[in-house]
């Protein structure tokens, strides 16, 4: 059942998104899914407890055969979550190949995927020369409603979301590594978002891809109006204090630098900020950004120089912009996408999906 986005519902939204309001508006992303669920195919279930989860796979250069890095930023608004290779993107601002999202439990298992798929791909590369695989894996928690202790997702999954991997519309809610996920008390899980930006004339792109997983009911905002504070209907058990995280993948096609990217990532905590979160103790709150421009082949294999393009930080005030309202917006379509799934814990409960009426009714009242 095809559901509404936040931009469908009329809803006063800023900015300029792109064709398809996704983070495949940047050119040359791909972004692909495998999705492991009891509710679709029950066989899937085991120890009685259902298995909703997955792996998301975003390409930032697609399928392209020849190993290009691109630069990177990465900020942590709280820390309480895990994403690979961030060491590296501090240090050499900059990484190779894919980034994964999944739970929190199979990082390992989609960490080994992504390895397989850069071995597969680059394997000219790196049989001849001695280089190295440190793919971007990250995660946020949905044992509320997946079997996450199960252990469900394993290398061959993460393949199979790579294999996956297209341009053009994206999916949204329980998909990939957002298929068990809960944001603000309602099904959360993936969504996307984009912005067109003018540059001296010329027209760039930055997408935002979430895995939405964070909030408490009476935190919510949309729009700026305490939505959460009067949809108080279908609230979860055992929700006193933050439970989840949220992963913001952020990508542009303009030319940006690693300190550039780093300023640019901590913008999604602004983002996430709008919906009305603080960041919880026990959240992942954790921002990658990277830009696609400056195409250059690994350092390793490069001569002792290298040239590289970027945007005046006078102008980075609407690129900033941008990224806030992806992210914010993002978020927003990830819990308008989802549909209802069961609890794992508690079992007997559901856990509702944000329903689009009750949202503008809401905002009416506000």
């Amino acid at each position: 059942m095809h559901k509404k986005r936040a931009r469908d519902l009329g809803l006063s939204l800023p900015g300029m998104p792109g064709q398809h309001n996704a983070i495949t508006d940047v050119s040359g992303i791909l972004v692909g899914f495998e999705t492991l669920s009891s509710h679709r195919d029950p066989a899937l279930a085991t120890n009685g407890l259902p298995v909703q989860t997955g792996v998301t796979a975003i390409l930032p250069r697609g399928n392209d055969s020849t190993p290009r890095p691109v630069f990177a930023g990465i900020h942590a608004l709280n820390g309480n979550g895990e994403m690979t290779g961030s060491h590296w993107v501090r240090d050499g601002g900059y990484f190779v190949g894919p980034v994964l999202i999944t739970n929190t439990h199979s990082v390992g298992a989609a960490h080994e995927g992504a390895v397989r798929w850069i071995l597969d791909t680059y394997r000219t590369t790196w049989e001849n020369n001695h280089v190295w695989a440190m793919p971007v894996v990250a995660e946020t928690y949905d044992g509320a409603l997946n079997d996450i202790n199960g252990l469900h997702v394993r290398p061959e999954h993460a393949l199979k979301a790579l294999a996956s991997a297209r341009g053009g519309p994206v999916q949204e809610g329980n998909v990939g590594g957002g298929a068990g996920m809960v944001c603000y008390e309602y099904k959360g899980g993936t969504g996307t978002a984009s912005r067109v930006i003018e540059v001296d004339g010329r027209s760039y792109t930055l997408g935002a891809l979430v895995q939405a997983n964070h909030g408490l009911r009476p935190w919510l905002r949309v729009l700026g109006k305490p939505v959460g504070e009067t949809m108080r209907e279908d609230r979860l058990p055992d929700f006193e204090t933050e439970r989840g995280s949220i992963i913001a993948v952020i990508a542009t096609d303009l030319p940006l630098i690693p300190s550039q990217l780093d300023r640019l990532a901590r913008r999604g905590s602004i983002g996430i900020g709008r919906g009305g979160t603080p960041g919880g103790n026990n959240s992942g709150d954790i921002f990658l950004a990277f830009s696609t421009a400056n195409e250059m082949d690994l350092p390793q294999l490069s001569g002792p120089f290298k040239t590289m393009t970027s945007l005046n930080d006078e102008f980075l005030d609407p690129v900033y912009m941008a990224a806030v309202e992806a992210v914010d917006e993002a978020i927003l379509n990830a819990m308008l996408a989802a549909e209802d799934v069961p609890m794992a814990r508690p079992a007997g409960r559901v856990c509702k999906a944000l329903d689009a009426n009750a949202l503008t009714a809401a905002l009416q009242g506000c």
